[in-house]
């Protein structure tokens, strides 16, 4: 019996050469039956030539402004013929049997909704970063990663529900996603998984961590490590996500603590190290949520948007 058609969507922003690490690794899987489609969105510098030259087999699409992560992949899901669609970010690099467990697994599992696989360091290579995730804390809004920093001994090596995805690495099906909807791109980077999560949730779905298949992360790449431009988007999001998602009783809860005690707490914090940028973001994520609706996506896919498009 033919195997399942696997899409893998990453999005690349001016890192050619990390994303040529992760396309180069897919030589070493033992699944056969894929599609790959690179989401360019907008880097400075030309890639798609550098990456089909060295990769001819992928689907490169250059998007002529920087859509985020969710609207990154999201053109990718346009152009996705897969009946499975595996989402990757662009700093992972494939184990061989990855994408053939995952399969397995949601054939197998028609609760499941995302897939999730264990996910280690690539630095550190017999380190996990998640194992599954606990939920977000109904006062604090944050959640923690099972397994995080704990050596790959085999404990983590289960299958089972999970609260929460981790965006770096997703598989599920086309036929959910039909139901489901794509992520919102409201977010541009940070929570999207989580709120599309939730969604699955509410569509009677799960989330599910496969401790059975594994990759590696490279990790903040793309955004920098303890990046201004993160901040701001860990704290916008956190807050929109909050203003998405929670019932009012635990919306007040949960803004007022991120109001009154979270936001000027860090903006403090990194003011006391002379964190001038980092105390800028915080404040402008604030403002943003004070200013803008929390639902209102923004309309990026206009004929004018399609036009602009090169697909390679």
């Amino acid at each position: 019996m033919k195997k399942p058609l696997v899409s893998i969507i990453t999005v690349n922003y001016d890192t050619p050469k990390v994303t040529a690490e992760m396309l180069a690794s897919l030589n070493t899987q033992n699944y056969d039956n894929f599609e790959i489609i690179v989401v360019d969105n907008a880097s400075p510098k030309l890639t798609s030539e550098h990456l089909k030259k060295d990769f001819p087999f992928i689907i490169h699409i250059t998007s002529p402004k920087n859509l985020g992560f969710a609207g990154g992949n999201n053109l990718g899901l346009a152009f996705a013929k897969g009946e499975y669609i595996f989402l990757a970010n662009n700093d992972t690099e494939f184990t061989p049997d990855l994408m053939g467990t995952l399969v397995e697994y949601l054939e197998n599992h028609p609760e499941c909704g995302i897939a999730c696989p264990k996910i280690k360091y690539h630095f550190m290579p017999d380190t996990i970063q998640y194992a599954g995730a606990v939920g977000l804390s109904p006062l604090t809004s944050r959640s923690y990663d099972i397994g995080y920093l704990k050596k790959d001994d085999g404990t983590f090596d289960d299958c089972r529900r999970t609260d929460l995805p981790n965006g770096a690495a997703m598989m599920m099906r086309r036929s959910d996603l039909e139901k489901v909807g794509q992520m919102s791109e409201i977010f541009f980077l940070y929570y999207e998984e989580l709120d599309w999560a939730y969604r699955f949730k509410k569509a009677g779905l799960e989330v599910h961590y496969v401790g059975t298949a594994s990759i590696f992360h490279k990790e903040s790449v793309s955004t920098g490590k303890n990046s201004a431009f993160k901040s701001y988007y860990l704290f916008r999001n956190r807050l929109l996500y909050i203003r998405r998602n929670y019932p009012i009783l635990q919306f007040l809860m949960a803004a007022g603590f991120f109001t009154l005690v979270s936001t000027p707490v860090h903006m403090l914090k990194h003011a006391l190290k002379k964190e001038w940028g980092h105390s800028k973001a915080i404040f402008n994520a604030l403002k943003w949520n004070l200013t803008h609706s929390a639902n209102k996506e923004p309309s990026i896919h206009s004929s004018n948007f399609l036009r602009q498009l090169k697909i390679d």
